[in-house]
């Protein structure tokens, strides 16, 4: 065994064992009860993000240890074809050879596209090994494969049929530079410094108008109304005219309509039902006619009049202008409003009227909100349903159209004979009408389509295979928050549908990772962290257990590197540690199971007693995905129990022969690695092979520590072994410098094993009897008992007088200030309860640190 840890070396062999070994198929555990996870699939053109390394790594110790526990655990991989994403990659490439798909053809870039997946489609999944996670490869899956599609296409036609799916004519999020349509979903909001231009509407007869405020003056060309509140008094008489439309001149009308807020801007609003949805609302209401005056590209069409072919931010100016040319802008005030803005590429998004594929949400959603409401699906932490089901309420349906290439193309054809439709999974030979003359529509489905099916279309649906009978629904989803909206809610919602089954029991929501300083993280902003540089530093185990320790339910993650380097020393400690053990007890000595001592001594009563505890409450912290609790409970054990004591206690009973030792050090190291296993496993792996030797820790039995009696008044034994060495590190004294102590025990709680372990731990002696007279001591108080150490010949005591005092001070204060805080009726009454019990506890314990600091101090005199 080397002396020393190297994350590089222990972590280059062990994921072709693993897989080799078959450990990651469910088939390891055949009759376990099924255990499912689908992962988020990331896009065949990402590379691994600190989102992914998080949300993977929480997915990889719940499957770890549930593969563990004996479930047929399968934690089913895949990738997303990434719609746009992806066909921008492959656009860029032929762009650097002077090419566009135009050029070469639909048929031609896609089969680019499937050259470029196949050369570098699995780079992220080539960095999902190397993390170490645990997924069954031999079950991966892409949302292009043809079981996937076949699935795809079944739903789209099926919910067609249903009237679910319909095509329609309707105000959609259109990006200019993506020149596509997008969901409202992917649509960001940003609050920007905008305008309100107020702009004179003359009537088309007679003297007098209407003033009306709008933020995007540009579309006032494609206006086909002015409305007013039916019960505003100021424009009652005014509806029904007609206004003429400034620097178009078209006649339109003013209508009244209860969409209208009468206390903004002036109460009036123009309407342009091609270019806003609340308007084509209203236009729909009083069959407006519908001007469309931007094109696809962002650019004003001929239907603009003189500012064709102006761009529409170039075009607002030009309007304005304009309008103040002719005396009809009234004025313009600064006004801060939320823009919509691509979530791909941020470009601001064009409100469009456009003829696309929707889905009718109203009958999906009931369902979705009920499984939720009765508890079939649980969200965790608990208040993200909130977030779910606000968005489910006010859901708008979805539309579904792409235009681009790369997807799942929509199976529609249209007949140019007669203008029929015929939606169908297999390519139609001919119309009804008897014609052969037919075109498929060009679109494709939004890529969120193909993943709402992902928990059951990867598992054979909608074949009844074996696998989908056996791990559907499947038993957690795990993500961040940033897609209940994008991808839980479509999941819910297709999956009750479709299968008549909740896809999932419990939906698992952690936090985004951010900078330190709590900022998003971006490569524009230069504050992005590779995952992998990291990993080639300090190795993959470091940074996953820096990240379950940081991943606290409802909380970002704002990501420091000094995490990762305080959980690679964890690991140095945990080798040496291990190979402690290893050099005591001989490798491969351990058993897998079991071998729990019968008779322990009291030392290894104590460290096994809090063993099952420990073991215990990670369990109950686990089974409640408190994962960043569980491992800080695991990590203290080991590190401030384990080692730091145990480790210590066991050296001279090691040297002794005492057998109990040897069996409880083995047992205690072993499934210190088993429970670390599912966070750290390629380091904890290492590790077992040379304690253990047998068989693969990931594919050995979780622990399940029986319980033990913890020796009496064993905290009050390490109280005083702490006290003397406190004692030795206040005042600068060797640890074998001797030190005389009288050991005060009214209650006789001093068994006689603590005297060898004092003089082992402690280099101390004590004599037991009453309290010294007649000299300066220093006094450490455990329970009932006292120790006095004689400061004769050793410390200065004017200054631990002073030192004293000082910390006397210090304590003082901090006490006074929790006190002064509890007083206070506004904290007590307002503060949560566990904040206030905290604050209680806390001068609980300043209070009987104070009354040992006046002892000490009362004994120099």
């Amino acid at each position: 065994m080397d002396p020393a840890y190297d994350p590089q070396r222990v972590e280059s062999t062990w994921y072709s064992r693993w897989e080799q070994a078959g450990v990651f198929r469910p088939e390891l555990n055949p009759d376990g009860d099924p255990f499912c996870i689908v992962i988020p699939p990331p896009n065949v053109t990402g590379v691994l993000h600190m989102g992914h390394a998080l949300d993977q790594s929480i997915q990889d110790l719940i499957i770890r240890r549930k593969r563990m526990q004996g479930f047929a655990a399968l934690w089913l991989p895949g990738t997303d074809h990434a719609g746009i994403a992806t066909q921008i990659v492959v656009e860029r490439e032929l762009a650097n050879e002077g090419l566009s798909r135009e050029e070469i053809g639909r048929d031609a870039f896609i089969e680019q596209v499937w050259q470029w997946k196949a050369a570098s489609g699995s780079r992220i999944t080539d960095q999902i090994r190397r993390m170490g996670f645990s997924t069954d490869w031999t079950r991966e899956r892409f949302t292009m494969d043809e079981g996937l599609s076949a699935a795809v296409r079944k739903v789209f036609v099926d919910l067609y049929h249903e009237g679910l799916i319909y095509r329609g004519n309707r105000i959609i999020n259109w990006c200019p530079r993506d020149r596509t349509a997008i969901s409202d979903v992917e649509v960001e909001h940003e609050d920007e410094q905008g305008e309100l231009v107020y702009i004179h509407y003359p009537f088309a007869e007679g003297s007098g108008g209407i003033d009306v405020a709008t933020t995007r003056a540009e579309t006032m060309l494609g206006d086909t109304g002015v409305a007013v509140h039916p019960d505003d008094p100021r424009y009652r008489d005014a509806i029904g005219k007609m206004i003429r439309l400034p620097l178009i001149g078209r006649q339109i009308p003013v209508v009244g309509d209860d969409a209208v807020d009468p206390a903004f801007g002036t109460g009036a609003v123009k309407v342009t039902p091609a270019h806003d949805q609340t308007d084509f609302e209203i236009g729909q209401r009083h069959q407006l006619e519908k001007v469309c005056v931007i094109d696809e590209g962002g650019v004003i069409n001929e239907r603009g009049g003189r500012f064709a072919g102006l761009d529409r931010f170039d075009a607002r100016i030009a309007v304005k202008d304009a309008l103040a040319a002719e005396g009809l802008l009234v004025k313009i005030e600064p006004h801060i409003h939320a823009v919509g803005h691509c979530q791909r590429c941020h470009t601001v998004i064009e409100p469009y009227l456009s003829d696309q594929w929707f889905v009718s949400v109203a009958p999906l959603v009931g369902p979705a909100v009920e499984a939720v409401r009765r508890g079939d699906i649980r969200f965790v932490p608990e208040r993200w349903d909130k977030t779910y089901l606000h968005w489910m309420e006010n859901l708008r349906d979805w539309t579904i159209s792409r235009q681009i290439w790369w997807g799942h193309r929509i199976p529609a054809w249209y007949c140019d004979a007669c203008g029929e439709v015929t939606v169908a999974i297999e390519e139609p030979t001919q119309c009804e009408c008897g014609s052969t003359d037919l075109r498929q529509d060009p679109d494709v489905l939004d890529t969120w389509f193909s993943s709402g099916l992902f928990p059951f279309s990867t598992l054979g649906w909608p074949e009844g295979t074996a696998d989908y009978r056996r791990y559907y629904p499947n038993a957690v989803l795990v993500t961040g928050y940033d897609i209940i909206s994008f991808w839980v809610a479509r999941m819910i919602q297709f999956g009750l549908h479709l299968t008549g089954h909740k896809p999932f029991s419990d939906v698992v929501i952690h936090g985004l990772v951010r900078a330190k300083d709590g900022r998003k993280m971006s490569k524009s902003l230069g504050n992005a962290v590779d995952p992998l540089e990291i990993v080639e530093l300090h190795g993959a185990d470091a940074l996953r257990l820096a990240l379950i320790q940081a991943a606290s339910p409802n909380q970002d993650v704002p990501f420091q590197i000094e995490w990762v380097d305080a959980a690679r020393r964890f690991g140095n400690k945990l080798w040496n540690a291990v190979r402690f053990g290893v050099t005591n007890l001989g490798e491969g000595t351990v058993p897998a199971d079991g071998g729990y001592p019968d008779d322990p001594g009291p030392e290894s009563s104590w460290i096994l007693s809090r063993l099952h505890d420990v073991s215990s409450r990670i369990d109950s912290l686990l089974d409640e995905y408190r994962f960043s609790e569980a491992y800080a409970v695991l990590y203290a054990f080991a590190w401030s129990e384990a080692f730091d004591w145990y480790l210590e206690f066991a050296k001279s009973a090691l040297k002794a022969g005492t057998a109990d030792t040897r069996e409880t050090l083995g047992v205690v190291l072993r499934d210190l690695l088993k429970l670390f296993h599912p966070v750290i496993p390629y380091v904890t792996e290492e590790l077992w092979s040379y304690l253990v030797g047998d068989g693969l820790l990931a594919a050995a039995s979780w622990p399940t520590p029986p319980p033990y009696d913890e020796p009496q008044n064993f905290e009050v034994f390490r109280e005083l072994i702490v006290g003397f060495r406190r004692f030795r590190a206040e005042h600068g004294l060797s640890p074998r410098a001797p030190l005389q102590v009288t050991l005060v025990d009214p209650d006789g709680l001093a068994a006689p094993w603590w005297f060898a372990q004092f003089e082992a731990l402690a280099r101390v002696r004590p004599a037991v009897g009453d309290a010294p007279t007649g000299e300066v001591f220093s006094r450490v108080v455990a329970g009932t008992a006292q120790a006095f150490i004689s400061l004769e010949g050793l410390v200065d005591v004017a200054a631990e007088r002073a030192r004293l005092d000082k910390e006397l001070a210090e304590v003082t204060a901090v006490l006074e200030r929790s006190r002064a805080k509890l007083a206070k009726p506004d904290f007590v009454g307002k503060a949560p309860a566990e904040v206030v019990a905290k604050e209680a506890a806390k001068v609980a314990e300043f209070e009987a640190v104070l009354e040992k600091l006046a002892a000490q101090r009362s004994d120099l005199g």
